[in-house]
Formats: C-alpha cells, sequence, structure tokens
C-alpha cells in the first residue's frame, strides 16, 4: 500500500470546512460568541455544569494546579505512563512530581500503590493526577475516597477519554470530566484526538469557584467584571489582578470543535467496532503478550497491543507505510527527571510496558481494506 497509514489522525469533513468558513467570514475570529457555544456544549457532552475553553491540553493542566493556590515544594502524584505534560505541570507551578507505577493489566496508575505510597510518604502530597491512559478511565470513585482521606484534590487527565466513562458502585456510569469525583478534568483537541481543532483544550469542573479563577487566569489575570473593579474610568477599562496567561482558544478553533463534537459519540462507535476486529483476529494470535480487550465505558484513543521483538516489528511496518507508535517513553526515564533523582529501574511495570507496547491505527475514517492491511502484516512479520 503507497498510502502512509498513521496510528491516528483527523477527520475533516465538508460540514467542518464550512463552519470554519462561516467564521472567517463573521466579525469575530477570535473573543467571540463561538468559544462559550462550544464551552456549553461540551459540559453538556461530559455531563459538567462549567467547561473553560483554552489553548491547549498542556495549558489546561497548567492552568488547573496554578488554579488550585499551589504553591513551591509542594508535591504531587501522577503516572510514569504518559506524555510529559501532565507531569510538566507540576514542575510549570514550581511542585515536585512524585511518580507511582501503573497496573500490569490496565496501563493505569495502580490505586493500590498510590494508598500505599500516601501511607508511608514522610511529605506532604498535595494532589493527584490521574490519566486515562488510551481512553481507559480511572476508577475516581476509589480514588476520591483514597484523595479525601489524605486531603487531596484531583486533576483527571482525561486527554484521551471524552466520552468514556466507568462504571461506579452503583452501576451508574460515570463519565470522564463529569466533575462528581475529580475537582477539575482536561482534554485535547490536537489532531489525533477524538475531537480536532488543530490546537485546543478543555477544563471541566462543577466548581464555580475554580471555574472563576482559570477564566481569570486564562486571559492575562485580567477582570472587565464591574463588580471585582477597584475603580472605573470608563466603558474601556480594565484592571490586571493576577499574574495570568494567554492561554485563550479562537472563535475559528471553537466552530471546528464544534462541529466535531456534533458527530463524536459516531466516532467512538466507529472506534469500538475497528477494536471489535482487532480482538477477534488477535484472539489465537501466540505472539500477542496482551490486548486491550473490550471494557465498557473505553474511549479507545490508543489500541496497544504487547508483543516481543517491538522494535523489530515497528521497523517492519513502517518499511510498508504503516506508522504505528509508541506510548509512552516512561516519564521517569527522560534526562530532565533523572536530572532530578528518578532512573531507570525505579518502576518496572512501566519499563516493561514500555519495552513491549506498540500503538496500531485506529481512527474513524481508518478503511477495512487499510485495517486488513495493518493485521495482515503483523502476521507476516511473525509468520
Amino acid at each position: 500500500m503507497n498510502k502512509i497509514i498513521p496510528y491516528g489522525r483527523q477527520e475533516i469533513t465538508d460540514e467542518d470546512i464550512n463552519a470554519v468558513v462561516k467564521v472567517l467570514k463573521s466579525d469575530y475570529l477570535t473573543q467571540g460568541p463561538e468559544i462559550k457555544k462550544f464551552e456549553n456544549l461540551f459540559a453538556e457532552y461530559v455531563g459538567s455544569k462549567y467547561a473553560i475553553a483554552v489553548s491547549n491540553g498542556t495549558a489546561a493542566l497548567h492552568l488547573c494546579v496554578k488554579a488550585l493556590g499551589f504553591k513551591n515544594g509542594k508535591n504531587v502524584i501522577t503516572s510514569p505512563n504518559t506524555f510529559v505534560a501532565s507531569a510538566n505541570c507540576i514542575k510549570y507551578n514550581g511542585g515536585n512530581v512524585i511518580f507511582s507505577d501503573i497496573d500490569e493489566k490496565t496501563f493505569l496508575i495502580d490505586l493500590n500503590k498510590i494508598e500505599n505510597l500516601l501511607s508511608k510518604s514522610i511529605n506532604k502530597i498535595s494532589g493527584i493526577i490521574p490519566v486515562n491512559f488510551a481512553g481507559y478511565p480511572v476508577d475516581l470513585e476509589k480514588l476520591r475516597k483514597i484523595a479525601d482521606k489524605y486531603n487531596l484534590w484531583i486533576v483527571e487527565d482525561a486527554c484521551h477519554s471524552p466520552g468514556g466513562y466507568f462504571i461506579d458502585s452503583n452501576k451508574k456510569n460515570q463519565k470522564c470530566g463529569n466533575g462528581n469525583y475529580a475537582d477539575l478534568s482536561i482534554f485535547s483537541f490536537h489532531p489525533v484526538k477524538h475531537i480536532a481543532c488543530g490546537e485546543g483544550g478543555m477544563i471541566t469542573t462543577n466548581n464555580k469557584k475554580l471555574r472563576d479563577k482559570i477564566l481569570n487566569l486564562r486571559t492575562h489575570g485580567i477582570q472587565q467584571n464591574k463588580k471585582k473593579l477597584k475603580r472605573n474610568d470608563g466603558l474601556w477599562y480594565y484592571e490586571m489582578h493576577e499574574l495570568g496567561y494567554n492561554y485563550r482558544l479562537t472563535d475559528i478553533q471553537s466552530s471546528l470543535g464544534i462541529s466535531q463534537l456534533s458527530r463524536a459519540k459516531i466516532g467512538i462507535q466507529k472506534r469500538i467496532k475497528i477494536v471489535n476486529k482487532y480482538e477477534e483476529f488477535f484472539s489465537d494470535k501466540s505472539y500477542i503478550i496482551s490486548k486491550p480487550g473490550l471494557v465498557n465505558g473505553h474511549a479507545y484513543h490508543l489500541y496497544v497491543i504487547q508483543i516481543e521483538n517491538r522494535n523489530a516489528l515497528h521497523a517492519f511496518l513502517r518499511k510498508n507505510n504503516i506508522y504505528c507508535q509508541i506510548h509512552y517513553i516512561p516519564c521517569h526515564t527522560m534526562p530532565y527527571y533523572q536530572d532530578l533523582g528518578y532512573s531507570y529501574g525505579d518502576f518496572p511495570n512501566s519499563e516493561k510496558y514500555y519495552e513491549r507496547c506498540l500503538s496500531l491505527p485506529i481512527y474513524p475514517s481508518l478503511s477495512n481494506d487499510e485495517q486488513d492491511f495493518v493485521l495482515n502484516k503483523i502476521n507476516e512479520f511473525f509468520s
């Protein structure tokens, strides 16, 4: 096959293009009505009270930790099996990253290991940033009980899981980002994600004080609300009340997000259909060490298998124009974090997983022929 098959990609329709063109012809390219509309629709989609659109997922993480009143020297727990932004947001705010290893079956941060870490920690831990890796939601009901026991906040990294959910102890579906257990949740609209805005992010919460704080931080720390001004010189007047950032999303991006959001449910259904095909194909393959399985509530941003001889398979598939990816290089093995005292061997589950993981192509527009080509090439390699 001459066409490159990536592990993930955006799907842009004529409706998406028309939505963007409409904004381009309007009076507002940014700071206009599309942003609020996108926020309201996204909050409705995940079931939260509030949503705040921002420039990207990393900005969302930064703002969340900042808004929680984080101070220099505080400690926060997160998973080594994530993109570095999940950890870096702690460093942006002057904190210390405390990694905790993953569960060998789910590849999510191991809740038992978290509680064990907290029970033995001599340093005060302020919060936890769980990551819904690959689209598999962390059981936030269980994590909330741990967090409440040790007086911790939770920022849910749900970049991989819009539309996903976990099933609580009452057998109810708890949507990722609904605010029932996490203080704040964040999402990404990078092109490989479920909803593509080019770049973009969203923060969801049920806490109005946190929402108002983030809104202020999002736009330079500037206030124009007459009730909050120290004085008022006129209609043009504004005041900077704290050091904020320019982390806004534009109306152009929001219009694309709104259009994409309208078919988000269909997108997950298409992903699950691909997963069903992959699962059936790999069910009797001895070379498969592990595969995701069919999990209720999984959003399947990624479909990750574990195999021996991963590097050789990756190279073979690349030669055949199949651009698989590795998710993730464990954060604690990055030179930056090694300079802070972490080293290989600290988190064996994450390291063992990294040596054998491979993310296969999965996205709504992946054709049946392309799926067959990927599977047949993997089989060819191991034959």
